[in-house]
């Protein structure tokens, strides 16, 4: 293991000397600083530009201008942006930080809804819900990005914000979007026509009953989660969660779930006091995830049984998402200021930046206006994501469930949910491990259109900036980030592959 990673550190140190040599030449071909200057009329023309020329040393070659840049990149000094005097350590901080909010949530959303819709469209293959989820994602892919982005201002924002001010739902719509649900519930469902009628029914009244629940309860002016929906939410995230991890015949590992459901609610109301009364920050949020991980760790290990490392696992993920739901209702319960805030104008989803100018407000309102930002942007390369990632898991599960291996096991008498879980799902991951990393990359450096739009000061911003005003220093460091991104992506497919693979061995 640690020779190869010795091996492919070692070549993408060279890749990645041999790439900014040649960007560092291009660049420097491509921009012009001196444009400005070569174009005015002023009368100390030739000064200026002389002046210039010494600033950005033009007249040393290029490549010893690259030694130069290179020995101060290797101590950490990226140089500075020339026109403004910012160091680009600085400008890095703020953009790699607001493109990692934006990529992070994008592309964890879209893997999770993109696989997880795929393999249900294989398994329906040749249904009315394999065909539907065909049209939609081609259609989601022929989308342009600025197109979708211009919608979702449109009708994410700017209608949205106008509901909020009046949250008046009619019977209507609400029926409508019963029936829509009901009918996607039922075709995923699959199986007899009594069946399908059941779920449309089922989903429909839910459907129904949730809506109308939202709106007798004024829920839209004052959101929350609360203990009764935790409770809710939690067990059938429980229940959901042990289906997929080791099915409900499991017993341990069912009880062990649920047995952490019950520590979240008992844990919700001292958890109402820690919030009001300890300053909170994301390195003291992201210690209580840990702990709340490894409790449930260990609710499974208590559980015991000879197989406890499945219950271990499945509490493990249950705690996790119940703790996440306590943090969003903790969240969601500084609306009211929130949207009451003079700064917010009563128009809470934002279109445009990654903060609202002169907000103040404590950790809670600073996370709730950055996810307000986030919403929109997040929506808009989802949509895109999904659509690609349901192609992939849908080709790739049809191809797993055709081999021989899974024949065999059904006919050894394994139950479905094993044969397609383990020994189908897995499988179908492999061709996934290299598109995942490379595409989390892709997005890192190139989601310069949804920046454009939605005015965030990114990764993508700063590069069509530094482009624009002829700045090398922040562009090599753009692309130098993006090609150390991408070779970091190839190496954690490698080692992702033999994870999911037990034929790849990374030492052979």
């Amino acid at each position: 293991m640690f020779t190869f990673l010795w091996r492919r550190l070692l070549q993408g140190l060279a890749t990645l000397l041999t790439s900014s040599f040649l960007m560092y030449i291009l660049v420097s071909v491509s921009i012009r600083p001196l444009q400005d200057l070569e174009e005015s009329t002023a009368r100390n023309k030739a000064q200026l530009i002389a002046a210039r020329r010494q600033l950005l040393d033009l007249d040393t070659p290029v490549v010893v201008r690259y030694v130069k840049w290179l020995g101060n990149a290797v101590t950490g000094d990226l140089g500075s942006a020339w026109r403004s005097g910012q160091a680009v350590n600085d400008k890095l901080g703020g953009a790699m930080l607001s493109t990692l909010q934006l990529v992070g949530a994008a592309t964890v959303l879209a893997i999770l809804f993109g696989v997880a819709v795929g393999i249900v469209s294989a398994l329906r293959q040749y249904s009315a819900f394999d065909y539907l989820i065909t049209f939609v994602s081609f259609l989601l892919y022929s989308l342009p990005a600025f197109w979708v982005a211009v919608l979702l201002k449109q009708w994410g924002a700017i209608g949205f914000n106008t509901f909020l001010a009046d949250p008046v739902q009619s019977w209507s719509s609400m029926i409508v979007a019963g029936v829509v649900l009901g009918l996607i519930w039922s075709l995923a469902m699959g199986g007899a026509w009594r069946r399908r009628l059941l779920t449309f029914v089922l989903a429909l009244v839910a459907t129904v009953a949730v809506l109308l629940y939202l709106w007798s309860s004024d829920w839209w002016s004052s959101p929350n989660l609360g203990p009764v929906l935790i409770a809710v939410v939690g067990v059938a995230v429980a229940l959901g969660v042990t289906t997929l991890s080791t099915g409900l015949r499991h017993r341990r590992a069912l009880y062990s779930a649920l047995s952490v459901v019950v520590l979240g609610l008992a844990l919700y109301t001292p958890l109402q006091y820690l919030f009001a009364y300890v300053t909170f920050g994301w390195p003291l949020t992201l210690g209580l995830g840990v702990v709340a991980a490894l409790s449930g760790y260990a609710v499974g290990r208590l559980w015991g049984g000879p197989d406890w490392a499945q219950s271990a696992r499945t509490a493990a993920i249950t705690a996790v998402i119940v703790a996440t739901m306590i943090f969003i209702d903790r969240v969601m319960r500084v609306w009211p200021d929130f949207f009451g805030s003079q700064a917010i104008g009563g128009r809470p989803i934002a279109t445009v930046g990654d903060t609202t100018p002169n907000l103040g407000g404590d950790f809670w309102v600073q996370t709730l206006d950055g996810y307000t930002h986030l919403v929109l942007p997040t929506i808009s390369l989802l949509l895109i994501s999904f659509a690609g990632y349901t192609r992939y898991a849908r080709a790739s599960m049809l191809e797993v469930m055709g081999q021989d291996y899974i024949r065999t096991a059904r006919a050894k008498g394994l139950s479905e949910r094993t044969v397609v879980m383990r020994h189908g799902f897995r499988n179908s991951l492999i061709p996934l491990a290299t598109i995942v990393p490379l595409d989390i990359v892709a997005l890192f450096g190139g989601a310069i259109i949804t920046e454009q739009v939605f005015g965030r000061p990114g990764m993508g911003q700063l590069f069509i900036r530094s482009l624009h005003n002829a700045e090398i220093e922040p562009i090599m460091a753009y692309l130098v980030i993006t090609a150390t991104l991408a070779i970091l992506a190839n190496i954690v497919a490698d080692l992702i592959y033999a994870a999911l693979d037990p034929r790849i061995r990374v030492n052979a």
